[in-house]
């Protein structure tokens, strides 16, 4: 039996054949083998994807089964379908995954928890879409734990397991790896455009805790021409550090709305740290508890991270609408201050044996950062008419509300690179905002207290300044005046990067209404390059530059440059790839940036304390 599916313009869209098992067979040791399908799936009507079945001899189970289910206490449990790979088939995407850009050969967890870091498997971000260089991209349509192998258990096949007895898959194509990305989209939302400020830098530590100390930096910062838009204040702005209650020490911010106005009056928004756990010791419990707006458990979890010794009773429950509503309120109080705003960290765990107002925890905890996400996002639009949230979980459609960082890095050479290689995947995955924390998160050894390398702070200052967004952030002071051997080369970033600005916010318009993110793989823009499917560690930084970090203390790197003419930004020198540029000499004032010739990038004439300050009529276009 052979079914053959048309759409309106008559192009082909699948071919079923239907084998019904042989009656004779060479030998009677084993019985007759089980009905099988042979499925091929045509996304655009040109590209064939077929699913992968072959036999029932027993070394070929793993990739056996086209599409089957399996059973516990005598029900449908987990659901699989297994789609044929070719041996030199590349995959990427799935997330904020730390790995190298082709993922065949692994198995990933879609299973959102703590990444701890930026260079284990775990991840903060699990998306359930890979890409494949055969030209077509697979959206796991689930909110349940799952795997996919990607030529992995099998080498012959991309297998997807899901832990609910349905499997519900989209095949998309498209003829490039962006136009798959855009039909993905089309699915779960494009990326709304982030407010201009936005695109500045911000600063923050962990953690500044009064007003007096938060005003020295910002008039520091000021005085001495280091520009800013954003002051984060993170964990220490509580009655307790760490003790989210959404309200303000009136002993050390004895005026949170004058000092937020204040701030606003020297061209400083203020950002603010929060996270979706109640304590039983907050102001809120009572009222959470009673209310039913956090989860019902009989449980606890002991702290939200290595820094907290809170006992949090309950997740708040965002799938009860007045939950939600009751949230969203603690966040206007803080907004209608002057906030702009709301720092959505965690989300990647809820309480798994609790009991939600309208769903499983099994279904809810990796669809949990966009019910958070999308609450803070809209209240903060809401009151000032822009939406914007800084947030660490993810899932599919998160991408509607920006904008995302990288998490927990270590500020070491290994974090640099394992941050890039996450951001990049993350891109491959539908996201058009990220950032990482500048110039990581963490010390070493010593968690809080090692002060960093100056080499490493100036190399991810760079990385930064060519990202989508560029916070300072971490556990020990990130403030560019603490350091005064390298502030002056910092400072020329930042000033660099304002006066990028004009092609900032264009690239990133330009990712609102396509499939490209800001930090683009090479992959993504050379499909067909052998080499650039292979290449983590420089990437395209909208449609002109391509950028290539350096991460090591010799200050030595190799560039590759794909098919065209290239012009080095600083330099002036021009290349004609494709070709290798091997073992670059790079200074630590200086980083290989390149840009195509004949490009004509807007750049602002003149320095500035911020984007306030910035008239975009006065963008000057400069060729290369």
């Amino acid at each position: 039996l052979r079914w053959t599916v048309k759409d309106a313009q008559g192009r082909t869209r699948a071919v079923v054949n239907f084998e019904m098992p042989v009656e004779e067979w060479w030998s009677d040791l084993q019985p007759a083998p089980a009905e099988t399908i042979d499925l091929r799936l045509y996304p655009d009507g040109k590209k064939e994807v077929a699913l992968s079945a072959y036999d029932m001899f027993s070394p070929a189970r793993h990739d056996a089964y086209a599409l089957a289910f399996v059973t516990k206490d005598g029900r449908a449990d987990r659901a699989t379908c297994a789609f044929a790979a070719k041996p030199n088939e590349c995959f990427c995407g799935t997330g904020e995954r730390f790995a190298k850009m082709d993922l065949y050969g692994r198995t990933v967890q879609l299973y959102n928890q703590d990444g701890q870091g930026v260079n284990n498997r775990r991840t903060y971000k699990n998306i359930p879409f890979y890409l494949s260089s055969e030209g077509y991209g697979m959206f796991l349509h689930t909110t349940y734990f799952a795997k996919i192998s990607m030529a992995d258990h099998s080498t012959r096949s991309a297998q997807v397991m899901v832990e609910e007895p349905v499997i519900d898959t989209f095949i998309i194509g498209g003829d490039t790896p962006e136009r798959i990305l855009y039909h993905y989209r089309q699915l779960t939302g494009f990326p709304s455009m982030p407010p201009t400020w936005s695109f500045g830098t911000w600063m923050s530590r962990m953690t500044y805790f009064s007003a007096d100390e938060v005003q020295e930096i910002c008039d520091r910062m000021r005085a001495e021409g280091y520009p800013c838009d954003v002051i984060h204040l993170d964990t220490g702005w509580f009655k307790t550090d760490w003790l989210c209650e959404w309200k303000f020490n009136l002993e050390r911010f004895p005026d949170p709305k004058g000092f937020i106005q204040g701030l606003k009056k020297q061209g400083y928004r203020v950002s603010l740290w929060q996270l979706p756990y109640i304590a039983y010791d907050a102001a809120q419990y009572q009222e959470a508890a009673e209310n039913s707006y956090i989860s019902k458990s009989e449980s606890k979890i002991q702290g939200a991270s290595n820094f907290s010794v809170n006992d949090y009773a309950g997740t708040i429950d965002f799938t009860y609408d007045k939950a939600t509503e009751w949230y969203k309120g603690l966040l206007k109080e803080l907004l209608d201050m002057g906030v702009t705003c709301i720092k959505t960290d965690f989300g990647e765990d809820i309480h798994m044996d609790a009991t939600y107002h309208d769903a499983d925890p099994k279904a809810l905890r990796n669809i949990y950062s966009l019910y958070y996400q999308k609450a803070a996002y809209e209240i903060t639009k809401e009151v000032c008419g822009e939406g914007i949230v800084w947030a660490r979980s993810a899932w599919a459609g998160c991408q509607r509300y920006p904008l995302h960082w990288g998490g927990d890095s270590a500020s070491t050479w290994d974090g640099l690179a394992g941050s890039l290689k996450g951001g990049l995947h993350f891109g491959l995955s539908g996201f058009a905002f990220w950032s990482h924390d500048v110039p990581g998160f963490h010390s070493v050894p010593n968690f809080m207290n090692t002060r960093l390398s100056e080499d490493v702070y100036v190399r991810w200052t760079q990385f930064g300044v060519f990202s989508s967004h560029l916070r300072y952030h971490g556990s020990f002071k990130r403030e560019p005046c603490l350091y005064p051997t390298i502030a002056p080369i910092v400072k020329d970033w930042l000033n660099l990067r304002y006066r990028l600005m004009p092609y900032i916010l264009q690239e990133a318009e330009k990712t609102t209404r396509s499939g490209y993110p800001m930090l683009r793989a090479m992959y993504l823009m050379h499909p067909d390059d052998l080499v650039c499917r292979h290449i983590d560690d420089q990437y395209y930084f909208g449609d002109d530059f391509l950028v290539a970090p350096v991460m090591n203390s010799q200050g030595v790197r190799s560039v590759y440059l794909p098919e065209g003419k290239w012009v080095n930004f600083f330099t002036k020198e021009t290349f004609e790839g494709p070709c290798w540029l091997k073992d670059i000499q790079v200074p630590l004032e200086e980083m290989p940036v390149y840009v195509r010739q004949g490009a004509s990038i807007p750049m602002y004439p003149q320095a500035v304390a911020c984007t306030d300050e910035m008239d975009m009529s006065k963008a000057i276009n400069v060729v290369f």
